[in-house]
């Protein structure tokens, strides 16, 4: 499959499984207080053995194409944890994960794992929101001497933001499904209706104000 075809399959998947969830008329409020017409979880695919395989190879054979250098595998916590773990083990490489701040005992550890300097690494996210906790997460393997190739990630929603502030950090981006295919294959899948499509398009362009 071309990398449309696997996007939109992954959509399709992530949609079937419900780790996505379209409301476009009665809408999901984040913690951010932001209205929103998508809420997405994909840990709800790891439920879902032939759904979590799918995903697994895909983001695996994703990472060989665009990083074929590749050494190790870092997750960023929590949700690219487990993901990031099966996707090592499907690559054959060491795997690390990135806490959100340092545990408060023992070795009092930032990242975990056995993270060595040099070591040409691929951080794995689950979701591309605004970029910020993943590049936190990029920031700390780098202060630790780490070489990040780049970041791969499930699905992005693409906003403006996420672009600038990855291109700010110099860190590159591949991800499997972002929210306009999404978009297509929820009408293709009759998940929402025509008359739902504008309101959809409208939330990624200014989502702080959507819905207001």
């Amino acid at each position: 499959m071309d990398p449309k075809e696997i996007s939109q399959k992954v959509a399709s998947v992530l949609l079937e499984v419900e780790a996505i969830k379209l409301s476009p008329s009665s809408p999901f409020t984040w913690s951010s207080g932001w209205k929103s017409p998508i809420y997405c979880d994909n840990r709800v695919s790891l439920a879902y053995p032939a759904a979590r395989t799918f995903i697994k190879e895909s983001l695996a054979a994703m990472i060989k194409a665009n990083y074929p250098e590749v050494e190790a595998i870092a997750g960023v916590a929590t949700a690219g944890v487990p993901q990031g773990a099966l996707v090592a083990d499907a690559l054959g490489v060491p795997f690390m994960y990135v806490r959100s701040s340092p545990k408060g005992h023992g070795m009092e550890n930032l990242i975990e794992g056995a993270p060595k300097g040099g070591q040409k690494v691929v951080v794995l996210e689950d979701l591309i929101s605004t970029g910020g906790s993943s590049l936190k997460a990029v920031d700390a393997l780098r202060k630790a001497g780490i070489q990040v190739l780049g970041m791969a990630a499930i699905f992005t929603y693409g906003f403006q933001i996420a672009d600038d502030n990855f291109k700010a950090a110099d860190v590159s981006l591949s991800v499997l499904s972002n929210y306009g295919d999404m978009i297509e294959t929820a009408l293709a899948t009759a998940y929402v209706k025509a008359e739902d499509v504008e309101l959809l398009k409208a939330w990624r362009v200014d989502p702080a104000n959507w819905g207001a």
